[in-house]
């Protein structure tokens, strides 16, 4: 379950990239559950999403399926096109207008980052996420052909392993995100863990810096 952060809720004027970035520093984020109308409250979840990195795994079914299709994973080519995506029209929708710009002004200064599985010129699939020392914390994913979402959450993983990153947090564990390793944590270790992938950043800069 969820529970929103109180005190810590931050008024649309301040979806700003140093608001969004420091409440992603104490473990909180952004679900606009207001629509249009009153401030985005930002949340932690108990348990705690996360996928393993290292040990990630690839069911054989979605292993055959890329194999079959091949997608070409792209990073960063057309994170506006990405985020549209995810936030169309879905039961209970949290990525609203007002909190797509404000990704989208986290991607401008550097911070948001879009996974992209593209066959030719067509966008398939992809998702979006904040990175900030060695975390990445996925917001959500988008299809729009088969195996192209699958395709994004691998290429997702071997990026990360690749360039050394230690937390994936996902938030919220799904039977699909299971599969591939996903398990939940206490918001007490994600906590610790979070500490330990921002570290370096903060240490070299005193504050969150662009990755």
């Amino acid at each position: 379950m969820s529970r929103h952060a109180g005190r810590d809720a931050a008024p649309e004027p301040e979806l700003q990239p140093d608001a969004m970035l420091g409440a992603y520093l104490r473990g909180w984020f952004p679900m606009d559950r207001g629509g249009a109308e009153g401030p985005v409250l930002f949340y932690e979840s108990d348990p705690r999403g996360v996928m393993p990195i290292e040990d990630f795994r690839v069911p054989r079914s979605v292993a055959r399926g890329l194999r079959a299709r091949a997608y070409e994973i792209r990073v960063d080519t057309a994170f506006a096109e990405v985020a549209a995506a995810c936030s169309g029209d879905r039961d209970g929708e949290w990525l609203t207008p007002r909190l797509v710009d404000a990704y989208t002004r986290l991607h401008e200064a550097g911070w948001a980052h879009s996974v992209e599985a593209w066959s030719g010129e067509r966008l398939c699939g992809g998702l979006f996420g904040v990175a900030i020392g060695t975390l990445f914390s996925s917001e959500t994913m988008f299809h729009q052909a088969p195996d192209a979402g699958n395709a994004a959450l691998v290429g997702t993983a071997l990026l990360l392993r690749s360039r050394g990153f230690t937390l994936w947090d996902i938030q919220a564990v799904s039977p699909h995100t299971a599969r591939f390793g996903a398990h939940g944590i206490s918001p007490g270790e994600y906590r610790r863990r979070l500490a330990a992938a921002v570290a370096p950043v903060l240490a070299r800069e005193g504050s969150a810096s662009r990755v």
